[in-house]
């Protein structure tokens, strides 16, 4: 029972911390969104013309910096991880070239070729 409640507590606190990180996020969102629609809507009712081109250049510039953001926060995350593979990877190379050059003038061959 004691258990059952723990799991009971840490699972409504993941649910909170989810949601609270999730509405966060779709708030900024939602204001920026807000922001230019009424800024459009704002252009149309004062009869001065609104560039579509230019609105859409923006939103390409703002979702490409967006996408940057994210994937140097997921480099981040994830560069020790990669470059832990490269170190590892190299060092194979690099004792198989080794054992190469010490079974060069034998009969042994392995996989040096």
């Amino acid at each position: 029972m004691k258990k059952f409640l723990i799991y009971i507590i840490v699972l409504a606190i993941s649910v909170y911390g989810f949601l609270t990180c999730t509405m966060n996020s779709i708030t900024k969102a939602s204001e920026y969104n807000t922001a230019v629609i009424g800024h459009v809507i704002t252009q149309k009712i004062s009869g001065q013309p609104v560039d579509t081109s230019k609105l859409m250049e923006q939103e390409l510039q703002r979702a490409a910096h967006l996408f940057a953001i994210d994937s140097i926060n997921i480099l981040q995350k994830y560069l020790p991880s990669i470059l832990d593979k490269m170190a590892a990877e190299l060092r194979l190379e690099a004792d198989k070239s080794y054992k190469c050059s010490l079974l060069k003038d034998t009969k042994i061959q392995d996989d040096c070729k």
